[in-house]
């Protein structure tokens, strides 16, 4: 500890420190003003994160706010051109990124765009990302953010950025998803992992295990 770090005691301290009656000044403990936020999707990605999963359900791991820092690399040869290069990535990220669910090797970028897009320094950015996203060879794929979605016009829109031609993917089904017969919401694809139909998909309830009805794949 240095001496920048101890609480002077003043003259009265010093003598009664002398005398052992008072003990030295302790070091300041550190803060963690942290709190958790309140939304970590808003209401629009959230909206659009439940029917992303019912269009891809197990075929893609589906991660949210992926920082462009931790998803691409510069490569110049020269090291201070590659950090000024990382520095323009660094602080921008990606609303969604569907992954191969073995491996997790990114498969494509998904970018949820609302108003605010429309601005001149909003397209900047946009255009920025689209050529970093195109220089590293990875789909990204835009999507108009909307009150609500159809899951066969998300789908046909992910196929049509890319993700069809992906061999990590299976085939998107483009038909809207069945309503779950107790719960009446949109089912999800699921494959089978173990039995007799081992690797077969269905129809599942997105409340499994509270609800277990289960649905044929066409």
């Amino acid at each position: 500890m240095t001496k920048a770090q101890e609480v002077r005691p003043g003259c009265l301290g010093r003598i009664l420190q002398v005398f052992g009656l008072q003990t030295k000044a302790q070091p300041q403990t550190e803060r963690f003003p942290y709190r958790l936020t309140d939304k970590f999707l808003s209401a629009a990605e959230l909206s659009f994160y439940h029917v992303l999963r019912q269009v891809i359900g197990e075929q893609a791991v589906i991660c949210s706010k992926v920082s462009l820092g931790d998803l691409f690399y510069p490569q110049t040869g020269d090291r201070s051109q590659n950090t000024s290069y990382r520095n323009k990535i660094d602080r921008k990220r990606v609303d969604f990124l569907l992954c191969d669910p073995q491996t997790m090797t990114p498969l494509m970028g998904i970018e949820l765009d609302d108003a605010s897009h429309k601005r001149t320094d909003r397209r900047a950015r946009d255009e920025f990302v689209d050529g970093v996203f195109e220089a590293a060879k990875l789909p990204l794929a835009r999507v108009r953010a909307q009150a609500s979605y159809a899951p066969r016009e998300i789908a046909t829109q992910l196929k049509q950025a890319g993700l069809g031609k992906s061999p990590a993917v299976a085939e998107v089904p483009l038909e809207e998803p069945p309503l779950c017969p107790d719960c009446g919401i949109p089912m999800i694809v699921r494959t089978a992992k173990r039995g007799p139909h081992q690797g077969e998909q269905f129809y599942a309830c997105p409340n499994y295990p509270d609800c277990r009805q289960i649905l044929p794949f066409p």
